[in-house]
């Protein structure tokens, strides 16, 4: 599952705002009919201000425009039935009118052309999306395979959280990382080590030979930041956090290196159980303060068995009290199905426990082992 599933998701606002202007105008013709049948000691006229600015609100330019000029015409009838368009008082309601016609018909233009900026940040991180984080396929070897990415921030779409998946000669690896820290800084790191991973990936034989490389890749631009990289940021504050996995097609088990990540989850028979590490390794990029062995451990991963991948952003987003996501609990209580099910249920009760705003980005990426082809 991915953002590009909300693509044409704006589209229905249009046909909404065309529906939304019957309230300009009705407001219009009961503010004309009541100024006109009111004592002559009462004028409602005023009232009309409302209509161009509430369409200002939700309405292009020329609309607002639009019931700028019918407020006005209303207020010029009122206006010839009440007295005359020579009344000093209708001529200064005719006058204001026009006036915060314009005014707010300015502003109708600025919203567009903000929203229209909006739009074309949505396209671009989507774009950004399609390239850093590709969707693996449903089915690559023996796993079947469904991720996700929620953005904390609603129009960025995209941060420093990361996964990937490679094919190798004998298996299929998987990356799920993150990067401390947000904006682009987050972003170029994210597509650091998605690049690196993608390019060793299918050479390096042994899984922590290419965890070497990756914290290599990290370090190395860690250390000669450029211009591009916020000098504010001292050493030791910029890592990632990184879970590897390598799962043999022939083999009903995984090798996993852990780099200061939040455990994988494997769920067999409705039980969870974290894969805990004995030694995990720091986050890529800390090696410098601390030597580091990415030491690979293996654990069972049978046909049938689930294993979830993903980032602190999942555990640590709150509900209004305060708690955190109980992932391990709602895993278990899942119902059951593959893996884009499990994805689909765990985001939809994620975004539910937390009101529907995230603190932090969050990925994951569900496995699940396959019966080997001809078995």
């Amino acid at each position: 599952m991915d953002l590009r599933r909300l693509r044409g998701a704006h589209r229905w606002p249009r046909r909404a705002n065309r529906a939304l202007v019957a309230v300009p105008l009705l407001l219009i013709l009961v503010v004309t009919v009541v100024d006109v049948l009111a004592p002559p000691d009462v004028h409602l006229g005023p009232f009309l201000v409302a209509a161009p600015a509430i369409t200002a609100s939700f309405g292009s330019p020329r609309m607002t425009a639009f019931i700028g000029v019918v407020a006005v015409l209303a207020q010029t009838i009122v206006a010839v039935m009440r007295t005359s368009l020579t009344d000093l008082n209708h001529s200064f309601q005719i006058t204001a009118l026009i006036l915060i016609s314009a005014f707010v018909t300015f502003f109708a233009y600025r919203r567009e052309r903000h929203e229209r900026e909006l739009t074309q940040l949505r396209s671009v991180a989507e774009a950004t999306q399609e390239v850093l984080l590709r969707p693996p396929p449903e089915r690559i070897g023996a796993l079947r395979i469904a991720s996700a990415y929620l953005a904390a921030e609603a129009e960025a779409q995209i941060g420093g959280d990361l996964y990937a998946v490679a094919r190798t000669a004998h298996g299929t690896r998987i990356i799920v990382g993150d990067v401390r820290g947000k904006g682009l800084e987050a972003i170029g790191d994210a597509a650091l080590v998605l690049g690196a991973f993608r390019a060793a990936a299918h050479r390096q034989a042994k899984l922590p030979v290419l965890v070497a490389y990756l914290e290599g890749a990290v370090s190395s631009d860690l250390t000669d930041p450029g211009p591009h990289r916020n000098q504010r940021i001292d050493k030791g504050e910029a890592f990632v956090t990184a879970a590897v996995l390598d799962v043999p097609d022939t083999e009903s088990a995984l090798q996993l290196v852990n780099c200061g990540h939040p455990p994988p989850l494997l769920l067999r028979d409705r039980r969870v159980s974290p894969l805990e590490v004995s030694q995990s390794a720091l986050p890529l990029g800390l090696t410098e303060f601390a030597r580091s062995d990415f030491a690979v451990e293996s654990f069972p991963f049978e046909v049938g068995d689930i294993v979830l991948l993903y980032t602190d952003g999942i555990i640590e987003a709150r509900d209004s009290d305060g708690a955190f996501y109980p992932l391990a609990e709602r895993m278990s209580s899942w119902p059951g199905g593959d893996p884009d099910a499990l994805v689909q249920y765990l985001c939809g009760d994620l975004m539910a426990h937390s009101g529907g705003s995230l603190g932090d980005d969050a990925a994951m990426v569900a496995l699940q082992r396959l019966p080997a082809a001809g078995a």
